[in-house]
């Protein structure tokens, strides 16, 4: 599972005593913020809350000018 390497980090930093941890994404990465989440919480570290979702749109501007908008996701978890 590629997450696992983002779930290994969030779990080091609750293990390192932080007491809130932000998962960002943008576009089709939203899924796997998502589920990094979920396994944290569900596997991992049981009394870890959402605290925040926030969801919002970048707009991208691609090297021929064109504009373009991006979803994006930010996630707190928290003890």
């Amino acid at each position: 599972l590629p997450s696992m390497a983002y779930v290994l980090g969030v779990v080091t930093q609750f293990s390192d005593g932080k007491p809130e941890v932000h998962i960002k994404a943008r576009g089709r990465a939203i899924s796997r913020a998502v589920d990094v989440a979920e396994i944290v919480r569900r596997r991992f570290v049981n009394d870890a809350q959402i605290k925040n979702i926030e969801i919002g749109t970048e707009e991208r501007e691609l090297e021929d000018k064109t504009k373009l908008n991006v979803s994006t996701i930010s996630i707190t978890l928290g003890k």
